[in-house]
């Protein structure tokens, strides 16, 4: 025999339970409060605390950290010329490095997509999503030594009367190609494949040859995922610190930010200076929300 408490419990979680089955959204919202919870805690916590952060400075005399607020340091990333250099050498391999992936990764994936067998297919993916599957560390380390003086390319250049790039920014343009090329090809091959074939066949029966379907059918329904995969290419570039490092001695915002820290123990200016990569990713993604990217991911 059941007690009034119990009874009453029951007829609480009845009515918890039919006021869930009425509103799908409240029982939506309920599943993802835990992990939306984490999400702001854990990503937008630490990126508020990083932007204020960016706003304290470092006693220039005693080295100790003041928590007033000031935009000095966003006052000495804009007007230090060479922290500009810096920052727009960033960029420009940041774009490098997107617009090399998605010449490369375009037509592997339209074959993937429309021509390849299955079995084909199957095997381009695998080999495609294999490196993901090693660690980074150990493919740019492959990487050091493949470019070093008594590398493979060295050795298979010399013949010829050519030398490899060495450590160098080229050095850092083929790494990151390397690195992120399956994170270009995932992205179009998934948007390549959605696309109807009824549109490429009517295109055809109305005359269109290959060079006009492609231009006029094929890339504005790929443009999306184009953009989706640059959002992966474009700011894993632009945050990397890594490969710079070891296959170059060039400097770039990862590089300076690292040092900040590291070496000078500024970890306000380096908070400020690794805004510059966050706004630019913000403005970066907004375009591509604009364009349709985020229904390609």
């Amino acid at each position: 025999m059941t007690s009034p408490a119990q009874n009453h419990a029951g007829k609480r979680l009845r009515a918890l339970s039919a006021a869930l089955y009425r509103h799908p959204r409240a029982q939506l919202g309920l599943l993802l409060a835990a992990p939306l919870g984490w999400l702001v805690i854990a990503y937008l916590g630490s990126l508020a605390l990083f932007l204020i952060t960016s706003l304290w400075s470092v006693d220039a005399k005693t080295g100790n950290l003041v928590t007033e607020l000031t935009l000095k340091n966003y006052v000495t990333v804009a007007t230090t010329e060479v922290y500009r250099t810096i920052a727009i050498r960033t960029v420009v391999m940041a774009a490098l490095v997107t617009i090399t992936t998605v010449v490369i990764a375009f037509p592997i994936a339209f074959y993937m997509a429309r021509l390849a067998s299955s079995r084909t297919r199957g095997i381009l993916v695998v080999s495609i999503l294999l490196p993901l599957w090693s660690g980074y560390l150990v493919k740019v380390y492959a990487w050091r030594l493949i470019l070093s003086q008594n590398g493979v390319l060295n050795g298979v250049l010399e013949p010829f009367g050519l030398n490899g790039p060495g450590y160098s920014d080229v050095a850092v343009w083929l790494v990151e190609t390397y690195l992120w090329l399956p994170y270009m090809i995932v992205p179009i091959y998934a948007g390549l494949e959605r696309i109807p074939s009824s549109l490429l066949e009517a295109s055809s029966d109305l005359g269109g040859r290959a060079l006009l379907t492609f231009r006029r059918v094929v890339l504005p329904l790929a443009l999306p995922a184009v953009l989706a995969g640059s959002i992966f290419t474009f700011s894993l570039t632009l945050g990397d610190y890594i490969t710079p490092t070891l296959v170059s001695n060039t400097k770039f915002i990862g590089n300076v930010v690292y040092d900040f820290v590291g070496v000078a123990g500024n970890q306000p200016l380096a908070a400020a200076f690794a805004m510059v990569p966050v706004t630019i990713m913000l403005v970066y993604l907004f375009i591509a929300r604009r364009l349709g990217a985020f229904e390609a991911l």
